[in-house]
């Protein structure tokens, strides 16, 4: 019998003919269908980044507007946590609660900085900035693209007020901001997690509720990893 199943029954939760407790069960069919979501909505950021990457005829580069050194430093920050969430999971199952609260604090503390970076990433991304003639550039909104164009000269620009609509910012902005309202959701439930322990009835009994809430957040941990390189590295190689 597995240490999962062992635990289980020795809380008298509730576990499936195959011994894995029913709450991670139910865990891992949300995780596999919101693997399906956010592979749709990867595949639909791929097919529309080639079609958007050219407005009029321009070819549009949208690493004037990426900053990649900000986005690998909210990356790393991102996978660091999972370590402090692996230690929480791990800690609460050896009924460590000093060790458990502290660990969900540090989960907390990433999570939040990952956040904070996005937030200021993409408000720069939709208020751009002026160029030395005040033209907007370095601008992405949902629907307008405001940067150089390759075919026009170094100083041209495409602003929001020309009828340049394209994908790219759409598909950008759901795929990245959905996945920031997960990380959202995972922050606010380690939170309650974490104020729930200072009221003394935290014990060896949550282990299950606290691993099912490790494995959503590793769950947004590895879609991001996914993310980084579809949506920004691949940028810059190709």
């Amino acid at each position: 019998m597995s240490d999962a199943s062992a635990h289980a029954l020795d809380h008298h939760e509730p576990v499936t003919s195959t011994g894995i407790p029913n709450k991670k069960v139910l865990m891992w069919a949300f995780l596999g269908s919101d693997c399906m979501f956010f592979g749709t909505l990867i595949s639909t950021h791929l097919i529309y980044r080639k079609i958007s990457a050219t407005v009029g005829g321009n070819f549009l580069d949208i690493r004037d507007i990426f900053d990649i050194e900000l986005t690998s430093f909210s990356t790393f920050i991102l996978l660091a946590s999972s370590l402090f969430m692996a230690l929480a999971v791990s800690a609460i199952h050896k009924g460590n609660l000093n060790s458990t609260r502290w660990m969900l604090f540090g989960t907390i503390i990433f999570g939040s900085i990952f956040l904070a970076c996005q937030v200021y990433e993409f408000t720069h991304f939709v208020h751009g900035k002026e160029n030395k003639h005040g033209d907007l550039e370095h601008q992405l909104t949902l629907s307008a693209y405001a940067g150089k164009s390759e075919q026009v000269g170094e100083d041209a620009q495409l602003t929001p007020h020309e009828d340049k609509a394209h994908v790219f910012g759409s598909t950008f902005y759901v795929l990245t901001g959905t996945h920031g309202t997960h990380v959202a959701i995972g922050v606010f439930w380690l939170i309650g997690w974490f104020v729930y322990s200072f009221t003394g009835k935290m014990s060896t009994a949550d282990a299950m509720d606290i691993e099912c809430c490790g494995l959503y957040w590793h769950f947004v941990d590895i879609v991001w990893i996914i993310i980084f390189p579809v949506v920004y590295l691949m940028e810059y190689a190709f």
